[in-house]
């Protein structure tokens, strides 16, 4: 099916000012939209045009590396903006959500830590991921588009740290940014959502 760019879930001042509106014109309607073109003049080249966007993340892992890039970081941003609102982040998790990052990630504290480090810590482009593998969840982190779907995860929660997520607003320091994802942005009831459909 043909990709095609999501509105976003808010209005491009919605996040100040911990994400500005420019930043959300250059990410959403620039960076997005280019992995929506190529990845449907890829996908239609490489025959995949009709199958599910997750199925053309997966199918082309390791065997097509400019179809996979544009699929992965489409599906990506898919998720991306809805893992945030406004007023979102803290500790205030729904219960079953506040559970499972208990028992499985050591509680929210630690949780923050560990995720914080994973984004911090990717050399380069990437993403840092909560993910359901096999009923329990874990942090994670991926170069560029790269995705827990093709290491056999669901991903739950994810943030972009490639530098057009962050630069204008925060110029170099990353770790000020992830900060502000987690403290100030996480659209928890989202990251419940995903967690529950993972873990059917």
């Amino acid at each position: 099916m043909a990709f095609e760019l999501p509105e976003l879930p808010y209005d491009y001042e919605a996040l100040t000012p911990f994400m500005s509106k420019e930043t959300l014109e250059f990410h959403h309607d620039k960076h997005h939209k280019a992995y929506v073109d190529n990845g449907n003049k890829l996908a239609a080249e490489a025959g995949m045009a009709d199958l599910p966007l997750e199925e053309v993340v997966k199918k082309s892992f390791g065997t097509n590396a400019g179809l996979f890039n544009n699929a992965a970081q489409h599906y990506n941003h898919i998720h991306f903006w809805k893992w945030m609102k406004k007023g979102g982040g803290g500790n205030k998790l729904p219960g079953k959500l506040e559970a499972a990052f208990t028992s499985d990630l050591g509680g929210y504290d630690k949780f923050k830590a560990d995720f914080a480090a994973a984004g911090a810590t990717q050399f380069g482009s990437g993403w840092a991921w909560v993910s359901v593998k096999n009923g329990k969840l874990e942090i994670s982190k991926t170069p560029n588009g790269e995705n827990p779907l093709v290491h056999g995860a669901t991903p739950i929660l994810g943030v972009d740290v490639w530098e057009h997520s962050y630069y204008i607003d925060y110029r170099n320091a990353r770790p000020k940014y992830l900060e502000a994802f987690v403290d100030s942005l996480i659209n928890w009831d989202y990251v419940l959502e995903r967690y529950e459909a993972a873990t059917k």
